[in-house]
């Protein structure tokens, strides 16, 4: 939008919805904005127009990051976290329960399922009703991760069809979590996307206390974890590679592209091939 009468020509002054004219706004030449403001009754004097300003970028502010936290990818990366979240907080509780439990009921064991067994046996006192609560709460975390993570697999295609067909659900919308969103993943480096979720490792690399990690998180794909260790990084910079692609597609198109799966494909199979005949 180009006016000469500034971002408030037709902005009410009691409501100040002025997103589109703050954030669209142009002039062709600088101008005496608050006079001219004055001078058609928008503002009072010169401080009031600052304030109605202030007041208005605020508020666009607000309503942009709002926009922001509401998007698919964003609701994706709170999923994800949650998930995580109730995944650790159960394996958490779980090892306390398998101590405690050891105790009380006379055998031993770890993990949910342990958590499983202990809900099952009546309890003989209030400690063993507290045992049992927390062993519930083990359940309970364990079953929302899962629900979580079925939620994941059928939410990630929509929001990133291209990475998720080539990375699987849940690892698309865990590369998509660590970068801050879509619109991050899409615009970092293949090398980046490469070495996420290995931060730590990177970290004591860069301080000379530890080797360049080869892979973050995509080690958990097939393409990396089932190649050769020897060939392990070729593989992962490979698949970095296409997953980087496959998130820019996503990001600015949408378009399916399948063609980048077939071309990782033959890539990969270059690779572990040149294993084979060494």
């Amino acid at each position: 939008m180009t006016t000469d009468t500034g971002w408030f020509e037709g902005v009410d002054p009691e409501v100040l919805d002025a997103r589109d004219a703050i954030e669209d706004g142009t002039a062709e030449s600088p101008a005496a904005w608050p006079d001219r403001a004055i001078a058609s009754g928008f503002a009072s004097d010169a401080d009031d127009y600052y304030d109605k300003l202030r007041e208005a970028t605020i508020e666009t502010a607000r309503e942009a990051v709002a926009q922001r936290e509401r998007a698919d990818d964003q609701q994706l990366v709170h999923a994800v976290r949650a998930m995580d979240d109730c995944e650790r907080t159960a394996n958490e509780l779980a090892e306390r329960v398998a101590e405690w439990g050891g105790s009380r009921v006379g055998k031993s064991g770890g993990g949910v399922a342990f958590a499983r067994e202990i809900t099952e046996h009546e309890p003989d006192s209030d400690l063993d009703e507290q045992l049992r609560a927390l062993a519930e709460q083990v359940v309970d975390l364990d079953e929302r991760a899962t629900e979580l993570r079925a939620s994941i697999e059928r939410f990630t295609p929509e929001v990133a069809p291209n990475l998720s067909s080539m990375a699987g659900p849940v690892l698309a919308a865990r590369l998509i979590a660590l970068s801050g969103g879509l619109k991050q993943l899409a615009r970092s480096t293949s090398g980046t996307v490469q070495v996420l979720g290995a931060e730590d490792a990177l970290f004591a690399h860069l301080r000379g206390d530890a080797p360049s990690p080869k892979h973050g998180v995509i080690y958990t794909h097939e393409y990396v974890r089932g190649t050769d260790p020897e060939h392990r990084g070729s593989a992962a910079r490979a698949l970095a590679g296409k997953l980087t692609l496959a998130a820019r597609v996503d990001h600015y198109s949408g378009e399916r592209r399948p063609e980048l799966e077939a071309e990782l494909d033959d890539r990969i199979a270059t690779i572990r091939a040149r294993g084979e005949n060494e």
